[in-house]
């Protein structure tokens, strides 16, 4: 019986690394062996910045797939927080009754659900920051304005 909370708690702690898609569709799942991939390739551009400096192109295309991938984990807890009990327990349980406590939300749930949403909301913040900031013209210039837009977003000063 898969329970709800757990899968929502697993998706945002666990969710780079696949483990909550072992919970939900046992290790026979595709998706569940591929998440660690970009989670590592992005932690491999951490890594890059700090040893070799930021003006390293490659760690600037490797480290917002860690940012993709944990804002695209925390979306998915708040997708299985949401979950009505029907569907959760039709897709998760389907030998048990349609509204098994297994697939309702408690407040573990919802506290889960707000996290994912402060973390998905932090780490899109950061990655428009950083896409943005990338495409300054100057960045000692007062005008701080993007080259794609020539806007001036407060993202774009340095």
């Amino acid at each position: 019986m898969k329970n709800k909370t757990i899968a929502t708690w697993l998706t945002f702690w666990t969710g780079p690394l696949g483990l909550h898609r072992f919970y939900l569709y046992g290790f026979s799942d595709m998706l569940g062996w591929l998440l660690p991939i970009p989670t590592a390739l992005g932690f491999y551009g951490l890594e890059r910045v700090q040893q070799l400096g930021q003006d390293d192109t490659l760690s600037w295309l490797l480290i917002p797939l860690l940012g993709f991938t944990l804002a695209g984990c925390a979306l998915n807890a708040i997708v299985y927080g949401l979950t009505s009990v029907e569907k959760w327990n039709g897709k998760f349980n389907p030998q048990n009754e349609a509204l098994n406590p297994a697939g309702s939300t408690h407040w573990g749930t919802v506290i889960g659900i707000a996290v994912a949403l402060l973390l998905a909301i932090f780490s899109m913040v950061r990655q428009i920051r950083s896409i943005c900031a990338s495409r300054v013209i100057n960045p000692a210039s007062a005008a701080g304005c993007c080259i794609s837009c020539k806007r001036r977003f407060s993202c774009c000063r340095s």
